[in-house]
């Protein structure tokens, strides 16, 4: 594995600029594309250079405009074209932040899968950024199902990021196959990247007729035989395809002979761009996603779905989970608490209906100091287990729709322990956890610690009220 391809708990872009020049498989355009470092929170965005005014656009579900052969996205009347090698490419090394300039409307093709994209995005070497990665747990089924196609698509929940894949094609040359794709870190650079598109020779005079394909060719596109051809087709096929050399049928059923690269290409491809297609949600996930004989179609279908799903869970890791967002004037937004008894200095990070981590520092000016143990200063336990509390209180309101018209009141506490003094000075590390929610009921699990050792840890029931007028 590339020593700069790593997992992390923090956002990643690229080291510097770099580019790639090709052809586009559809529309057949001579196309330059730059990968350009994004600041934090930026996500993956494509910029058209050839437009007036140099328009971007973010790689998201809501922007898919076309998914015959393919997935383009849109808006405000320009589009781009067979976006999802590159969306994998992206996706597969965990870029989170990346600007995508192209000189035109399709990026190059370069050999049909999504290894060119990744060696030159390894070369330009891939950094941490400041603030932590955003994931969306999957704690329920989803599914889109096609049965008159025989099309499924679930994803489950998971402890990790995995694709289970099934392909069945009824021709000699391809038949039934599957691939499972269990670690990105491990499996996607030499696994999976490599993996080219491909089509049946019976399918290419239909996609000429329909305008795609202008740019394919042997040297980008596997061809499948899936059935018996004559000389004059293949005078035909070198005609759509301006080919000079011989094109001949093979014995290894396809076209001039071409080696696959693995035993099983194809379905390795298809979940290729079903990662890619996946990257259009616009955030990690934590899941298993089983597909059988899925396309571009369902995949979409299956992302649609996710976000509708998750939409509060997806806007609550957009608006949060950075170092910088939320500093004491965020959390007063939030938190109904005022001195001298707010009890949280900063939110470090959250994870919605999972867990957040804060900081409360502690100072001799404390106002509880000047009686509590004034000739030995000791921070009271009641007021370490209320940090706690306001800490599981910011994740839970962080948890729910319109959370500034929510109040949390603290009913029980349960299991606690002190485990050593907190004094001026020290810098309490809060831990809270979302153990259940249901019906504005709440249990959180917290710990609080100084220089890693835990000082406090408690259980701590709450109910979520509405806030008076």
């Amino acid at each position: 594995m590339n020593k700069t391809y790593k997992q992390s708990i923090y956002q990643k872009t690229i080291n510097k600029k770099v580019s790639l020049k090709g052809i586009g498989l559809h529309t057949g355009v001579n196309s330059k594309i730059n990968f350009m470092p994004a600041k934090e929170n930026s996500g993956i965005r494509f910029k058209r250079l050839d437009i007036d005014g140099c328009p971007e656009i973010l790689a998201d579900i809501d922007h898919v405009i076309d998914i015959s052969r393919g997935t383009s996205i849109g808006q405000d009347g320009f589009r781009i074209h067979t976006v999802e090698h590159i969306l994998a490419a992206v996706t597969g090394l965990q870029i989170d932040n990346i600007l995508i300039e192209l000189t035109e409307k399709e990026p190059p093709v370069m050999d049909g899968s999504a290894k060119p994209f990744v060696d030159i995005l390894l070369k330009s070497g891939i950094k941490e950024q400041k603030v932590r990665r955003k994931e969306l747990v999957i704690d329920r089924p989803i599914s889109h199902i096609e049965p008159d196609r025989g099309v499924e698509i679930h994803i489950l929940p998971a402890d990790s990021f995995r694709i289970t894949f099934t392909t069945d094609y009824t021709y000699p040359s391809l038949g039934s196959s599957t691939c499972s794709m269990y670690s990105l870190e491990n499996n996607f650079i030499n696994e999976f990247a490599p993996a080219r598109t491909f089509c049946f020779f019976s399918e290419i005079e239909e996609l000429h007729s329909l305008g795609l394909i202008k740019g394919g060719g042997l040297d980008n596109a596997l061809v499948f035989l899936d059935r018996k051809i004559n000389d004059k087709e293949l005078v035909k096929l070198k005609k759509i395809f301006k080919i000079k050399s011989d094109v001949f049928v093979s014995k290894n059923g396809l076209l001039n002979g071409k080696k696959l690269r693995f035993s099983n290409e194809p379905v390795r491809h298809k979940t290729l761009d079903l990662l890619g297609d996946l990257a259009l949600l616009g955030i990690a996930i934590k899941g298993h996603i089983i597909a059988t004989k899925s396309g571009h179609a369902a995949n979409v279908e299956l992302v649609k779905k996710i976000k509708s799903s998750y939409r509060k869970k997806i806007q609550n890791q957009n608006n949060l989970d950075s170092f910088d967002s939320f500093n004491i004037q965020s959390i007063l937004k939030i938190m109904p608490h005022r001195y001298p008894f707010l009890l949280v200095d900063r939110i470090l990070s959250v994870k919605p209906s999972e867990e957040v981590k804060a900081i409360k520092n502690v100072t001799y000016n404390e106002p509880f100091f000047q009686g509590h143990f004034p000739d030995q200063p000791i921070m009271p336990g009641v007021l370490i287990l209320e940090a706690m509390a306001q800490a599981g209180g910011f994740l839970v309101l962080n948890s729910i729709p319109n959370p500034e018209t929510k109040l949390i009141y603290f009913s029980g506490i349960s299991n606690s322990r002190f485990k050593k003094t907190v004094v001026p000075g020290d810098q309490i590390f809060l831990e809270a956890r979302l153990d259940k929610f249901r019906m504005g009921t709440c249990k959180i699990l917290a710990t609080a610690k100084v220089n890693d050792e835990i000082v406090c840890e408690a259980e701590i029931l709450a109910s979520v009220v509405d806030r008076e007028s």
